[in-house]
C-alpha cells in the first residue's frame, strides 16, 4: 500500500472519533509542554548563573598567601604575607601561553566622605591597569586608570553604582573629590552595575583605585622601614626587584627620601600584596595554568626543593562549574518527573489503540479479505499511534513555549528558548507512538480474516 493512501486511511480513522482522539492527545500535550517549559526554565537559570559569575571575572585564578600558625593558632589562607607585585610581572612575562593578564590586589576598609555625606563601602580594592578586565568590570562613565597612574600612585579612583547613588545623588561624580580615610582622591570613572553576586552581596558597593595608591597613601607610614623579600628590615634602600614597574621609578624610598604630600608616593610599610588575580587565556584550563605558574612563584620566593609553597591558588571557574552543574542536576530531575507524564500519556495511547482494534475488528477483516497484508494492517495502526503522538508533541511545544514566556513575564523567572528541548520533545513523542502503538498494531495484524468478519 502506498504511504499516501495509508496516511489518508489513518486520518479518516482518527477523525471518526474526534473527541476520543483529542483526549488521547491531551496526555501527550501535557507531558511535552511540561518537558519544554522545564527545560527552558532550566536553561534560563543556567544562563543567569553563568552571567552572574561572569560578572565576577571568568577564567580567573586567585593567588593568596599561605597559612601560618602562631602559638598553635592557624591564621588560615592568606595569613602569611608572601606575595609581591613583582610576582604578577613574572607570571605575565614567563607564562604568556596561559596568563592573559595579572594584577596585584590590595584591600582596604574605612569610611568615605563626600561633603556632609559618609558611607562605609563593602570593598575598597586596589589593582593595576589590568584589574578591571580581569574582574569583568566595565566603565559606564568616565575612564579607567592607566599604567602611568598606577606607577605614580595617583590619587584617582573609580566608584561603583551604589557609591554614586549614595554620595552623589543628582550630581555627576566625574571629577569630584572623595575622601577615603582622610586622603582625598578624584573620581575619574563610574563602573557599570553588576548587581548582586552569587552570594547575594552588592558588587556595586565598591571603590577601585590603583594598588599603589592604597599602599602608599592609605597604608603608608612615614619613616617606617620597608621589609625586604627575605624579611629583613632595611630603612635605607630597597633592591630594584621590589619596584613594581620596570620604568626605574622607586616606590619604596628610604627614610631620607620622604617626599611632601603631593602626587608622589609615600614610603611603604610593606612590599607585599594581599593577593594576585590572574586571568587565563580562553580555551586554556585553569588547572594547567596553575601547574605552570607554581614553579615560577617558587623561584620568585627562593623556595628550596622540599619546602612547602608559601602561597595558595584557587580556580574561580570551579565554583562557577559547581553552581551550573547543580542547576543542571535540578533541571534534569524536573525533566525526569515531567517524563513520567509522557509515559502515562503513552499508556493512554496504548489503551485507546487497543480499544480501536477491538472496535474495528470487522473492518480489519474486510481489508484483509480484499487483499490487505498483515504488514499493511500493522503499519496502519502504528502510523495512527505515531500521528497521535506527533500531533500532541507539536501542540505541546507551543503550549510549553507559551508557559515559559508567561513564567518569564509574569513571575520574572529567567528562561531561554531551547531548540534542543523542542527536538527532544518531538523525538520522544514519536518514540512513544512507536513503543506504545506497536503491540495494538501487531495484535491487529495477527487477526484471522474469517474470525474478524464474523466479529460483532
Amino acid at each position: 500500500m502506498k504511504f499516501g493512501t495509508l496516511f489518508l486511511t489513518c486520518l479518516s480513522g482518527l477523525v471518526r472519533n474526534p473527541m476520543r482522539a483529542a483526549l488521547t492527545v491531551l496526555g501527550i500535550v501535557i507531558g511535552i509542554a511540561a518537558v519544554v517549559a522545564i527545560m527552558e526554565i532550566g536553561e534560563g537559570s543556567k544562563k543567569q548563573v553563568a552571567e552572574k559569575f561572569a560578572s565576577m571575572g571568568t577564567n580567573v585564578v586567585t593567588i593568596y598567601g599561605a597559612s601560618v600558625s602562631t602559638a598553635g593558632v592557624n591564621t588560615g589562607m592568606g595569613g602569611r604575607a608572601s606575595l609581591f607585585p613583582a610576582d604578577a610581572d613574572a607570571l605575565m612575562k614567563e607564562c604568556p601561553e596561559f596568563v592573559k593578564a595579572a594584577s596585584p590586589v590590595v584591600r582596604a576598609s574605612g569610611q568615605v566622605i563626600v561633603g556632609n555625606q559618609n558611607w562605609s563601602p563593602k570593598s575598597i580594592m586596589g589593582g593595576n591597569e589590568h584589574y578591571l578586565s580581569i574582574e569583568g568590570w566595565k566603565v559606564a562613565k568616565g575612564n579607567a586608570f592607566n599604567k602611568k597612574q598606577v606607577e605614580e600612585a595617583s590619587r584617582v579612583c573609580l566608584i561603583g553604582n551604589t557609591i554614586a547613588k549614595e554620595l552623589y545623588a543628582g550630581v555627576d561624580p566625574i571629577g569630584q573629590d572623595i575622601r577615603i580615610k582622610d586622603v582625598v582622591f578624584t573620581v575619574i570613572g563610574v563602573l557599570e552595575s553588576k548587581g548582586a553576586d552569587g552570594m547575594g552581596n552588592d558588587q556595586d558597593d565598591c571603590i577601585i583605585l590603583p594598588w599603589t595608591g592604597i599602599r602608599t597613601r592609605l597604608m603608608g607610614a612615614s619613616g617606617s622601614a620597608t621589609i625586604s623579600k627575605g624579611g629583613a628590615a632595611n630603612a635605607a634602600t630597597v633592591s630594584s626587584t621590589s619596584t613594581y614597574s620596570t620604568s626605574g621609578i622607586n616606590f619604596y624610598p628610604g627614610s631620607g627620601d620622604i617626599q611632601p604630600y603631593t602626587n608622589a608616593p609615600h614610603p611603604l610599610r610593606t612590599r607585599t600584596v594581599d593577593s594576585i588575580s590572574v586571568q587565563v587565556h580562553e580555551g586554556k584550563e585553569p588547572s594547567a595554568a596553575m601547574d605552570a605558574m607554581t614553579p615560577i612563584l617558587r623561584r620568585q620566593h627562593d623556595l628550596d626543593p622540599g619546602v612547602l609553597d608559601d602561597f595558595n591558588m584557587r580556580d574561580r571557574s570551579q565554583f562557577v562549574k559547581m553552581m551550573t552543574d547543580t542547576t543542571a542536576t535540578i533541571s534534569s530531575l524536573l525533566v525526569a518527573v515531567a517524563m513520567i507524564s509522557l509515559v502515562v500519556g503513552g499508556v493512554g495511547i496504548m489503551n485507546i489503540m487497543m480499544v480501536s482494534v477491538t472496535e474495528r475488528t470487522r473492518e480489519i477483516g474486510l481489508r484483509m479479505a480484499v487483499g490487505a497484508r498483515p504488514m499493511d494492517i500493522m503499519l496502519q495502526f502504528l502510523l495512527e499511534s505515531i500521528l497521535l503522538c506527533t500531533i500532541g508533541g507539536i501542540i505541546g511545544i507551543g503550549v510549553g513555549r507559551a508557559a515559559s514566556i508567561f513564567v518569564s513575564e509574569k513571575m520574572g523567572w529567567p528562561t531561554a528558548s531551547s531548540v534542543e528541548a523542542m527536538i527532544l520533545s518531538v523525538s520522544v513523542a514519536a518514540g512513544i507512538g512507536i513503543i506504545f502503538g506497536w503491540y495494538p498494531a501487531w495484535k491487529a495484524s495477527k487477526l484471522d480474516p474469517i474470525d474478524a468478519l464474523h466479529h460483532e
